[in-house]
């Protein structure tokens, strides 16, 4: 990143990383004296502060430089703004609280949740919904799609609870080779202690062909919001009422769905069927 580049020329994560710079520069502290401090390598504040680290820094990092700096919630903000910044205003208000949430409870009718996509695939899908935008645009998009899985770096992550219907493991979204890689993600994530997966098999009939996709979110001292989107939009339900209907629903389904050991023999299934 040329240093003279007036700031309406820098994209946001240029923009973050010079605002870095200024003020480790205006604390007369070295790069690598910043990175000891936040707990990261010289080099990773060089990338940072270059603007070509991507998807982006990390929030213990932003959080880290305004311990440091003195700055109170100036880069942390800076970055929660960015990540903002490449999603739709309507889907803002639930990306905020998936940050806070200590369970999250998910039903996928069609395709992989967002938490577990991979770029390949995120990809693949902005491209089809947005086949208009710019390249650009469309990687900002698949960039902040990934960066959602920063609330798994928490030191207590949330749970996450997903059922993909069969449908989503079937879909061709992109082509092969991305639904291979896909579905190889989603047996490594299957095995961290904080993510449980459930299949809902074709066979499992009018429980999943009932039911429209939906996120929960739970809290540990605030109360349970359900999340339900369109293709126009998004929308927050935190009336206890429609909570606890969707509660419902989510049982039934989990309890037609395949078992943990099941939904993933059959994933590996559709892997071996996608690599060949």
């Amino acid at each position: 990143m040329d240093e003279t580049s007036p700031p309406e020329h820098l994209n946001p994560l240029q923009r973050f990383g010079r605002d870095v710079r200024q003020v480790r520069q205006a604390r007369k502290l070295t790069q690598k004296h910043l990175g000891n401090a936040t707990g990261y390598s010289e080099g990773y504040v060089s990338k940072v502060e270059s603007g070509t680290l991507l998807p982006r820094p990390s929030e213990k990092f932003a959080k880290g430089c305004d311990t440091v700096f003195g700055t109170g919630e100036l880069f942390a903000g800076l970055l929660r703004r960015i990540d903002e910044g490449d999603h739709p205003s309507w889907f803002v208000p639930y990306l905020n609280l998936e940050r806070k949430a200590s369970r999250i409870l998910a039903y996928s009718s069609s395709v992989v949740l967002g938490l577990l996509q991979t770029e390949d695939y995120a990809r693949a899908i902005f491209g089809a919904y947005f086949s208009r935008e710019k390249t650009e645009a469309i990687e900002g998009k698949v960039a902040a799609r990934v960066r959602r899985r920063d609330v798994f770096e928490r030191d207590t992550p949330p749970l996450l609870w997903t059922i993909l219907d069969e449908a989503c493991l079937r879909t061709v979204v992109g082509c092969t080779a991305v639904m291979a890689g896909q579905l190889e993600y989603l047996l490594t994530a299957a095995e961290l202690p904080h993510v449980n997966l459930q299949i809902m098999p074709f066979t499992a009939g009018a429980p999943a062909a009932s039911t429209k996709p939906f996120i929960v979110l739970r809290f540990t001292d605030s109360p349970t919001v359900l999340y339900t989107e369109t293709r126009v939009g998004g929308r927050m339900h935190d009336s206890a009422q429609t909570v606890d209907a969707a509660m419902d629903d989510y049982d039934l389904l989990r309890a037609h769905a395949l078992s943990p050991d099941q939904s993933l023999a059959l994933i590996a299934t559709l892997l071996k069927e996608y690599r060949a």
